[in-house]
């Protein structure tokens, strides 16, 4: 308090005493007990009043100690009761959360992982996937800008993720206990396939093997894979200490179409510790179509290549870049693409008159526009020679395809000549234009159907900026294939429209996410967002049968139908309101990627530790890592001191005082007649 309120203060006292001995004890005769009470009274409301009116700010200091947190994290996953490690799991991390010194010292929280990280409540090792990448960014997280260790119960296989070696920031020392045994035993495994999920009919496909060898002794294994009953490769390979690992490329026959499932199996003579990790299964789907298309151009230009390296990411197309002179025939492909057109197209689309082929039209700076209005009836150009950069906008009520906005707006501008593009007939728009971000009537992309034929037209060049921006942005080419790939189906189909339209995978491996997609138009062919959409899965063997309801999603709906067994299984959607339906089947292959391990890894645990300055712990040394803790002078509590200042004018109890003070004088002046 500064010394003016305590003056303050005082003349308050003063000032309340005065006026109290003034009204009830000057020049009384008999200055009774009851006078003094009185008196009393009226100071206490006097004084109460002067207090609130100056309002002196009273400070108060409050000790608070902030102990550094320590996360103790024990992995749920499966691998760990293959390891038989559950025993440990279970009871290690209470020696650490319960010991006395610990808990005077940090603030411990305890945690659990599989394929999420959460609170541990409960352990039951029954997780389908390790994501100890997920711990260290649920973490960062939640101790932003600390300084704290990390103790990880685990056997360090991770499943999924980015590589955890390098996820966990500066300031966190982490300290592995190794879960498991880690005696080195004899183990033959298949570590990973790599094999596209598309083979098209009478063609070969690869099949990649990642085989491991785990054992200092020189062996010979027989590696085969197998379809059914029927062994379609087999081969003998040599495993010894300095040859621990080999790779296998085999092409297999695709020759019926439908789905097409393997078992890729490696064996040997000598008994292994675990051998669920000797076969793998894999499918592939066999169709009987492939899509040839052709990039018809008079000139050359980057956009050529990135279409092509674009549409040929999905393996059922197959796109070729030809000169507008060099095509004979048109019978051989599903789809055109003509780029920039000039009077030297016209036998192409003379030709596409009789052929009846969907066309993709990209128009730009050397198209002849007089040419194109007398090719097509759908849009009338009207060019300038000037140049204009058009920026394009997103049209969200586009419904011939789901699309979603890929960040359309920040692409970069496409090149095209300055005037007006108007539909002559309807067209669906996709993209429209803008120029210097002024909306204008022209589109970017847009489509048409009449009928079974297609079009879509470009309205622009350098869409290759395109591609290169998603990659910037995105680290990735997906989103943008993705898009082309649409444009594409959509003009290799010729099917009429569907109202229901389901998205699924035709085989799954089991632990995997399973998710399922549907898409509803109404009449209109508008997307419908009040559509009652549920799905009925039924195992073909055992007939068992379960039905979800679809969640509504960002145009569209999307049901998860995780934790289905292995098998073969049909399913059907269905549209409550129209009753509309959709009927198919996908297998679940019989694979559990947590079984796959002998023993913990042992090797990127110490690399882990390494990296954070922490160190790797074994079951048996849980004590020494108490030790360590404790005795660690890098996490020690920090003792703070907080000042609390609060206005006397925000305690309720002296208003209350004055009331009461006030009350009682008015009562016992009343009952003593002296009102």
């Amino acid at each position: 308090m500064t010394t003016s309120t305590i003056l303050l203060l005082l003349l308050s006292v003063i000032i309340a005493a005065g006026l109290s001995f003034y009204q009830y004890l000057y020049k009384v005769k008999n200055q009774s007990k009851l006078y003094w009470f009185l008196a009393f009274l009226r100071f206490i409301s006097l004084f109460s009043i002067f207090l609130l009116l100056i309002n002196p700010i009273i400070s108060r200091k409050i000790t608070e100690i902030k102990k550094t947190p320590l996360p103790i994290v024990v992995d749920n996953s499966k691998s760990i009761s293959e390891l038989k490690a559950t025993k440990e799991a279970s009871e290690l991390y209470l020696n650490i959360a319960k010991n006395k010194a610990i808990n005077e010292k940090y603030d411990v929280q305890l945690f659990s992982f599989d394929n999420e990280f959460k609170s541990l409540e409960q352990l039951d090792f029954q997780g389908n996937q390790s994501h100890i990448d997920g711990v260290a960014k649920n973490l960062k997280q939640l101790y932003r800008n600390t300084n704290y260790p990390v103790v990880l119960f685990t056997d360090g296989n991770q499943t999924m993720g980015n590589d955890y070696v390098f996820s966990f920031q500066e300031n966190t020392s982490v300290f592995p206990v190794v879960l498991g045994d880690t005696t080195t035993v004899l183990d033959l495994k298949i570590n990973q396939i790599n094999v596209n999920k598309y083979a098209f009919l009478k063609n070969k496909f690869p099949v990649e093997v990642f085989l491991q060898y785990n054992g200092n002794e020189t062996i010979t294994s027989i590696f085969s894979i197998q379809s059914g009953n029927q062994t379609v490769h087999k081969q003998t390979l040599t495993f010894s200490k300095d040859k621990k690992a080999q790779s296998v490329i085999v092409l297999l026959n695709a020759d019926k179409v439908g789905i097409a499932k393997y078992k890729a199996v490696i064996s040997s003579n000598i008994k292994e510790k675990n051998t669920s990790n000797n076969a793998k299964n894999f499918a592939v789907e066999v169709i009987d179509q492939r899509s040839e298309i052709a990039l018809i151009s008079a000139i050359n230009h980057p956009d050529l290549g990135a279409l092509k390296r674009s549409i040929e990411v999905n393996q059922q197309r197959k796109l070729t870049i030809v000169k507008p002179n060099e095509i004979k025939s048109l019978q051989n492909y599903n789809v055109l693409i003509l780029y920039q057109p000039n009077t030297t197209f016209k036998s192409i689309f003379e030709q596409n008159k009789a052929a009846q082929i969907n066309t993709f039209i990209i128009s730009g700076t050397a198209t002849d526009f007089g040419f194109l209005n007398q090719m097509q009836d759908d849009l009338l150009f009207k060019m300038s020679a000037p140049k204009e950069d058009y920026l394009a906008t997103y049209e969200s009520d586009f419904n011939l395809f789901a699309q979603t906005n890929i960040g359309f707006e920040n692409f970069p501008p496409l090149e095209h000549n300055f005037g007006v593009v108007a539909a002559k007939n309807n067209v669906n728009t996709l993209l429209s234009a803008r120029v210097r971000n002024v909306p204008v009537q022209n589109p970017i992309l847009t489509f048409t159907e009449n009928g079974s034929k297609r079009k879509a037209y470009l309205i622009g060049e350098n869409i290759w900026k395109w591609r290169l921006e998603n990659h910037l942005n995105k680290k990735s080419f997906e989103d943008f294939d993705l898009f082309t790939d649409k444009i594409i189906q959509f003009l290799v189909s010729n099917a009429s429209k569907k109202n229901l339209n389901v998205t699924y995978e035709s085989f799954y491996n089991s632990g995997e996410s399973i998710e399922i997609t549907a898409e509803y138009f109404n009449k209109n062919y508008e997307f419908d967002d009040k559509a009652q959409l549920t799905i009925q899965v039924v195992n073909s063997k055992t007939k068992a049968t379960k039905k979800y309801d679809l969640l509504k999603a960002t145009n569209s709906y999307k049901v998860n139908l995780d934790g289905l067994e292995a098998g073969n299984h049909s399913f059907k959607v269905t549209e409550k309101q129209s009753n509309t339906s959709f009927s198919a089947s996908f297998e679940v292959l019989d694979f559990e990627i947590e079984k796959q391990f002998v023993n913990p890894d042992k090797n990127r645990l110490e690399q882990l530790a390494t990296n954070t300055n922490g160190k790797v712990y074994y079951p048996n040394q849980v004590d020494d890592l108490i030790k360590n803790l404790i005795d660690n002078d890098n996490y020690i509590p920090t003792q703070k001191e907080i000042i609390k200042k609060s206005p006397l004018i925000d305690w309720i109890w002296l208003l209350i005082m004055v009331v009461l003070a006030l009350a009682t004088e008015w009562f016992t002046r009343k009952y003593n007649g002296l009102l």
